[in-house]
C-alpha cells in the first residue's frame, strides 16, 4: 500500500529533492529544449520551497483507504435565504451527511463568466456570491477538498486576456494567435463550435485558439511562462486545502499544428511534471485527470505509474445506463472484465462515478457498445427530456458527443405501468458504482433524486443546465423528510448504502475485482480485501424479471455468508438463489 506521507531525514530529503529537481529539468528540455530549461527549473524549484514554507499542514498516511467516498457540488447546488452558498452547504453536509464521505469536490468556487463555472475570471479568489476562501477553510475541517484547476484556458474577462487584447507584458504571449488560413482539420474537436475566435486587438483583429467556446481562450503552454502560472495555482490551491487536483480538460493542453491537438507527449510531460511538483511540497495530495474520450485513450493518463493518480472511469455511467436500458450485462461484463488483466502502477486507482456536472459522455462507448445500440438508447433517452450535445469531425460532419439529463430521469419509464421500478433501478446503477474497484463518487443531485431541470435550460440557454439545479434547502429538506417522495426514498437509501460501505475493507480501492458469469441480466463482481480475510459478492438483476441463480455459480459455503444491505428477500433453497427485479445484494463472508 502506498504511504507518501512518510517522514524523511534531511539527508533523505535533499536526495529526493535533487532526484526531482533532475526529473524535472529532463521534462523542461523536453517541452522547451535545453537552453531555457534550466532557467525555467529554478523558478520552479524556488516556487516549491515558497509554497513549502507558507503549508500550515501536511498529509500523513495513504492515499486512499476503504473509507474514502467523493460528494461532487457546486458551491450553490444548495441555497437557503440565511447563508452564503458555501456556508449553506457547509451545514447541510453538517447536518444529514457528517461521516458518510470523506472528500468533497466543490466544482469551481472561483469568479466565472459562462460554463457554469469553467470560464475563470480569477484563479486566486472565490466567488464573493459563493463565499470567502474560509468557508473553504471551514469545509476543509470536515473533509479532504478536491479543487479544479482549469488550466486549458481562461475567460475573456480574465485580465490575462484583457492584457493580451492591450499588448501589456506578460500575458500578451499567454494565447495562441493562429491564420485562419491555416489548415486545421486534423485538430480534434470536443464541440462543434468553430476552433478560432476572433478578437480585436491593438494590433487588429487577430485570431485565437478556443477548444470549448469563444468565451474560453486557450492558453499556451508553448511559453514557459504559462507553465510556471499554472504551476503557482496549482501549488496555492494545495495551499488553500486541495487534498486531490482535477486537471479539467487536460487531454488539449499543448497545441501543435498539423497534429490532432489531444493527448499530445508534451501535455502527459506536463502532467508528469505537476506529479514531480506536488512530490516535493505536498506527497499526499492527489492529481486526478478528466478526459471524456474512448477507454484506452483514457487509462493512459495513468502513464507508468509517473501521470495521473486518479483517473475518472468515464466508459462506467454510459455502460450502466446502457445495461439497465436494454436489460443486458453483457457489454458492461466484457468492459469490466478487460480491467481485470490492467495491472494499475502502485499509487494509481479509478474515480468510480454516474453523473456529475457534466453530461453522460458517449466516446467511451466507442469499441465497446456498436453504435445502432447507442442510437436506439439515445432516441429513449429524448423521450426522457434529454438533449443530445455533438462534435464536428475532421471531415465537417458531426456525431453525438454527450447526453446531457438527470441520471436520475435516466431511469424514468415512459410507460406508467413500468413506474413502479425507477427507484429500484436507478439505486441500482449506483450500487453497482460502488462496488468497482476505484474510489467512488456521488453526484449531489443522484443523492437528492433531482429531475431534469427544464426551466434551467430555458433560463441558461445550456443542456448541460439540465442535471446542475439549486435546490431551495427548506425545499430540499421538506422533500427528503417525506418518506414517500422520490428524493426522500432515494436519499434514505443512498445514506444507508454510504454507511455500510464505508465499514467494508473489501471496497478499499486497492482490493482486488473479478467479475463472475452468472445468468443472463445478472452482474456480479468479487471483491477481496488486501489485508485480511474478507470476501464480498457483489449481484445485481438488472432487469425487471425475477431472476434464478443456480447455485453451482456462487462460492462455497454462502449460505452462511451475511447480506449488508438487506433492502430485499433473497430465498437460498440448496439449488439456487432467487434475485427480485432490479435487486443488489453485498454478500460478505465476515
Amino acid at each position: 500500500m502506498n504511504t507518501p506521507g512518510q517522514k524523511l531525514g534531511g539527508d533523505q530529503r535533499e536526495a529526493l529533492r535533487a532526484t526531482v529537481q533532475q526529473r524535472i529539468q529532463g521534462r523542461l528540455e523536453f517541452l522547451y529544449g535545453a537552453a531555457v530549461a534550466a532557467r525555467v527549473a529554478k523558478r520552479i524549484m524556488r516556487l516549491t520551497e515558497t509554497h513549502k514554507q507558507l503549508r500550515s499542514r501536511s498529509v500523513i498516511g495513504p492515499y486512499w483507504t476503504h473509507k474514502d467516498i467523493v460528494l461532487i457540488t457546486y458551491g450553490d447546488s444548495i441555497q437557503s435565504p440565511t447563508q452564503p452558498p458555501l456556508q449553506t452547504l457547509r451545514t447541510f453536509l453538517g447536518r444529514h451527511l457528517p461521516e458518510e464521505f470523506s472528500m468533497v469536490h466543490v466544482l469551481p468556487f472561483f469568479p466565472w463568466s459562462s460554463d457554469g463555472g469553467f470560464s475563470i475570471t480569477d484563479f486566486r479568489a472565490v466567488n464573493p456570491e459563493l463565499g470567502t476562501w474560509e468557508d473553504i477553510a471551514a469545509l476543509e475541517e470536515s473533509y479532504d477538498l478536491v479543487i479544479d484547476l482549469v488550466l486549458n484556458h481562461c475567460s475573456r474577462e480574465n485580465l490575462w486576456f484583457i492584457d493580451y487584447i492591450a499588448g501589456q507584458e506578460p500575458a500578451c504571449d499567454y494565447f495562441i494567435e493562429v491564420d485562419p488560413a491555416e489548415n486545421l482539420s486534423m485538430v480534434t474537436r470536443p464541440r462543434s463550435t468553430p476552433v478560432l475566435s476572433g478578437v480585436r486587438t491593438h494590433r487588429g483583429l487577430r485570431h485565437v485558439w478556443t477548444t470549448f467556446s469563444n468565451d474560453q481562450i486557450d492558453m499556451n503552454y508553448s511559453n514557459p511562462e504559462v507553465l510556471l502560472e499554472f504551476i503557482d495555482i496549482l501549488l496555492y490551491y494545495v495551499r488553500r486545502g486541495a487534498r486531490m487536483i482535477r486537471l479539467d480538460a487536460v487531454a488539449y493542453l499543448w497545441k501543435q499544428i498539423g497534429t490532432s491537438c489531444i493527448h499530445l507527449p508534451q501535455t502527459h510531460e506536463v502532467v508528469r511534471l505537476f506529479r514531480d511538483v506536488l512530490s516535493l511540497v505536498e506527497p499526499g495530495a492527489l492529481l486526478m485527470t478528466e478526459t471524456n474520450v474512448p477507454h484506452q485513450e483514457n487509462i493512459s493518463y495513468f502513464g507508468a505509474g509517473d501521470e495521473a493518480h486518479v483517473v475518472y472511469q468515464f466508459s462506467l455511467p454510459p455502460l450502466l445506463l446502457h445495461a439497465v436500458f436494454t436489460q443486458s450485462v453483457e457489454h458492461l461484463k466484457t468492459w469490466a472484465r478487460s480491467l481485470e488483466s490492467m495491472q494499475l502502477p502502485d499509487g494509481c486507482t479509478f474515480l468510480n462515478f454516474t453523473a456529475s456536472h457534466d453530461g453522460i459522455g458517449l466516446r467511451p462507448l466507442e469499441g465497446i457498445v456498436p453504435q445502432r445500440e447507442i442510437d436506439s438508447m439515445l432516441e429513449a433517452m429524448r423521450e426522457r427530456g434529454g438533449y443530445i450535445s455533438t462534435r464536428r469531425n475532421s471531415d465537417g460532419t458531426e456525431t453525438p458527443y454527450e447526453l446531457n439529463i438527470s441520471y436520475f430521469d435516466a431511469f424514468r419509464s415512459t410507460r406508467p405501468e413500468l413506474s413502479q421500478w425507477h427507484v429500484p433501478a436507478f439505486l441500482l446503477s449506483q450500487i453497482i458504482a460502488l462496488s468497482f474497484k476505484g474510489i467512488p463518487a456521488v453526484y449531489i443531485h443522484s443523492l437528492t433524486a433531482t429531475p431534469n431541470d427544464t426551466l434551467g435550460v430555458e433560463r441558461s440557454g445550456l443542456t448541460r443546465a439540465v442535471n446542475r439545479r439549486k435546490w431551495d434547502r427548506g425545499e430540499l429538506e421538506g422533500l427528503m423528510a417525506n418518506r414517500e417522495s422520490e428524493t426522500g426514498r432515494v436519499f434514505r437509501a443512498y445514506k444507508h448504502l454510504l454507511q455500510i460501505r464505508r465499514r467494508q475493507q473489501a471496497f478499499h480501492p486497492d482490493a482486488a475485482q473479478r467479475v463472475l458469469d452468472m445468468e443472463e441480466g445478472v452482474f456480479a463482481l468479487q471483491r477481496t480485501a488486501i489485508e485480511g480475510e474478507q470476501c464480498i459478492i457483489a449481484l445485481f438483476n438488472c432487469t425487471p424479471k425475477q431472476k434464478n441463480i443456480s447455485r453451482d455459480r456462487l462460492p462455497d459455503g454462502i449460505e452462511a455468508w451475511r447480506e449488508l444491505i438487506g433492502e430485499a428477500e433473497f430465498t437460498l433453497d440448496g439449488k439456487t438463489l432467487t434475485l427480485p427485479p432490479y435487486a443488489a445484494c453485498w454478500f460478505s463472508n465476515q
